[in-house]
């Protein structure tokens, strides 16, 4: 059973994961047009807003449903939504600048709540499966089907991407939501092969519940600190890596093409990482050596910004982080997630997942504002964000001694 598990899992996130990256590109482009107009801090203002609003929504349905009907209503919610820009992309005039880009920007709004919420309500149901010690250092394999769809995604978004002079996002949302489509029937499938008493019951609780436990529950207040921190420092790398990436080139598919091929390098490296590195990692050093270290990276890829900004810099510094992120942090980051009370589980994860990290964006992307209002050179403002990746470094420790400790004290399951 917990092969089959493990394969249908990572199948399911190789679907999430395809259907993600055929429209990532279109939204890092969209980035780039809407960051020339200082546009970027408004785009993700409205994104963290958007997810405060949503996120009692979900808690509200998650409170009342099973996991089963709370993967296909999300779901189908969002492949309606991208029906919807279809519909609309189609009703514009051809040449109506403005109209195209304000769908540009509530695109790109909605493309950062959908990659977001797919994916962590797929973690709802991985960390509800897999909930013993060694189940949990199997995320590595099933985060490696995730990697070869962000593969096949990116290779499809690159193939459609001289369609987007003459279609815009039409072909890209209809690859999009066929393959998030077939996610909800393999979801549901899972679901009912393991007819478990966490997945087949109401979830329970309030709507209100992932907001006050992440002011209340120590453990839970620890992961929330530790996400805002990472998007945030994220945030910072990527917005020092636009005015890189716009000066490679003025041309919209040439600058897709390039995002794409970012990603054919980063998801192979990702992949053979958590086949061959993952598993072996976890279990030598642990989730508390991973959490650490992540912020000593982030100094290193910042003083290369700083010190030498080139678009080789751009491609090894997005290598660097999101194969540790995706072959290590990220397996780690759920391990601890598995260990929260259910209620935790389906909530508070996702809510930290949607609003805190999103609201990690709007924190990285302002601390980039300040220093333009400042008049700082965008090249001199990954230095001045060292310190606070020490921090983060320094959380990821105390998160650790918190678990250990919980750990010397376990609960009874849930």
């Amino acid at each position: 059973m917990k092969l089959k598990n493990t394969i249908l899992t990572s199948f399911l996130f190789f679907l999430v994961l395809a259907s993600w990256y055929v429209i990532r590109g279109i939204r890092n482009e969209m980035a780039v047009e809407n960051y020339g107009q200082d546009f970027l801090l408004i785009l993700l203002s409205f994104t963290a807003l958007t997810m405060l609003i949503i996120n009692p929504i979900y808690s509200w349905v998650a409170s009342r449903k099973n996991f089963k009907k709370i993967i296909t209503y999300c779901y189908s919610f969002l492949i309606m939504n991208l029906f919807v820009f279809i519909l609309y992309s189609r009703s514009l005039e051809e040449g109506d600048v403005t109209q195209q880009m304000w769908l540009g920007r509530v695109f790109y709004v909605w493309c950062n709540i959908y990659s977001f919420f797919v994916v962590s309500i797929f973690w709802v149901l991985v960390i509800n499966i897999f909930r013993d010690s060694q189940s949990r250092k199997l995320y590595g394999f099933i985060m490696a089907g995730g990697s070869l769809g962000a593969i096949v995604g990116s290779e499809i978004s690159v193939r459609l991407s001289e369609s987007y002079t003459n279609y815009g996002l039409e072909l890209f949302a209809l690859a999009s939501s066929l393959l998030l489509f077939l996610a909800i029937i393999v979801a549901t499938y899972l679901v009912n092969l393991n007819n478990s008493e966490v997945l087949i019951k109401k979830v329970g609780g309030n709507w209100s519940d992932a907001i006050s436990n992440i002011i209340s529950v120590k453990e839970v207040k620890s992961v929330a600190l530790y996400s805002w921190l990472f998007t945030a420092l994220m945030t910072v790398q990527w917005i020092s890596a636009i005015p890189i990436i716009e000066s490679y080139s003025n041309l919209s598919p040439d600058r897709i093409v390039l995002f794409n091929r970012i990603e054919q390098l980063v998801s192979p490296l990702t992949l053979i990482t958590q086949l061959t590195l993952t598993y072996l990692v976890i279990s030598f050093f642990g989730t508390s050596m991973i959490l650490i270290v992540y912020g000593l990276l982030f100094i290193v890829v910042f003083l290369l910004y700083g010190l030498m900004p080139s678009v080789g810099v751009v491609v090894f510094s997005q290598a660097l982080l999101r194969v540790f992120e995706y072959g290590f942090n990220k397996p780690s980051r759920e391990i601890i997630y598995s260990q929260l009370k259910k209620k935790d589980r389906y909530k508070s994860t996702v809510f930290i997942d949607t609003f805190v990290t999103r609201f990690g964006d709007l924190t990285g992307s302002l601390f980039v504002g300040l220093g333009k209002v400042a008049a700082i050179s965008i090249t001199v403002v990954p230095l001045l964000a060292i310190p606070f990746a020490g921090i983060f470094s320094l959380t990821g420790y105390k998160i650790s001694k918190i678990f250990e400790e919980k750990s010397k004290n376990p609960e009874t399951p849930q």
